[in-house]
């Protein structure tokens, strides 16, 4: 139980923890089967190792898994790799290259970096689309061009809301539509707002 004491609890929320975690766990190959052990686990549908920060990120859904299950599940997955002698410990040499490089990926500007570039690429994506179809619509657009701005940036902010919640939406709300059925009701109104403005006038 000695090994296990070495995961600090850093972070509690609703379906979210996270963990200080001792140098063995993050070399990668004891990395790799930590993480796949804990992704086998009912109610688990992410987990987030970061080794230069020596932290370990689950996200759960309570009502699968519950915060004292998943502790033991996860003391429990430490305990049988300890046992099978996959727990490695921490590289004594690293050449130099590799642990800039290392330390270049773990960076919070590095990370913050490459998720802002793939939220721009697919939020242009998301308008070239939107775009194209605008141009098939030329005679609304000169028509009546402030009706126009206002459809396509109303389709923008639709995407851009389904996009920040696709995760909630698919993991939370469509199995318990109960639980989170006020939700639900923005969701549905938000889109009776939509049609309602997609009416002529």
């Amino acid at each position: 139980m000695a090994i296990q004491k070495q995961f600090v609890l850093r972070y509690r929320e609703s379906g979210h923890i996270r963990f200080q975690i001792p140098s063995q766990f993050c070399e990668p190959v004891t990395a790799k089967l930590l993480t796949e052990a804990l992704l086998q686990s009912d109610g688990i549908y992410r987990v987030n190792l970061y080794a230069g920060q020596k932290k370990l990120s689950i996200r759960y859904q309570e009502s699968v898994c519950d915060f004292n299950t998943l502790v033991k599940k996860l003391f429990q997955i430490i305990a049988n790799l300890e046992r099978q002698s996959s727990v490695q410990e921490p590289a004594l040499v690293v050449g130099k290259f590799k642990t800039l490089s290392n330390k270049f990926k773990n960076l919070s500007i590095n990370r913050w970096f490459n998720k802002t570039y793939n939220d721009t690429k697919e939020t242009l994506q998301a308008a070239k689309i939107l775009t194209k179809v605008g141009l098939k619509k030329q005679k609304a657009l000169f028509n009546d061009p402030e009706k126009a701005m206002i459809d396509f940036f109303n389709d923008m902010l639709v995407i851009f809301l389904i996009k920040l919640h696709w995760e909630r939406i698919t993991k939370d709300w469509l199995p318990n539509p109960l639980k989170y059925r006020y939700e639900w009701m923005a969701v549905f109104y938000m889109f009776f707002l939509l049609m309602r403005s997609r009416r002529p006038k």
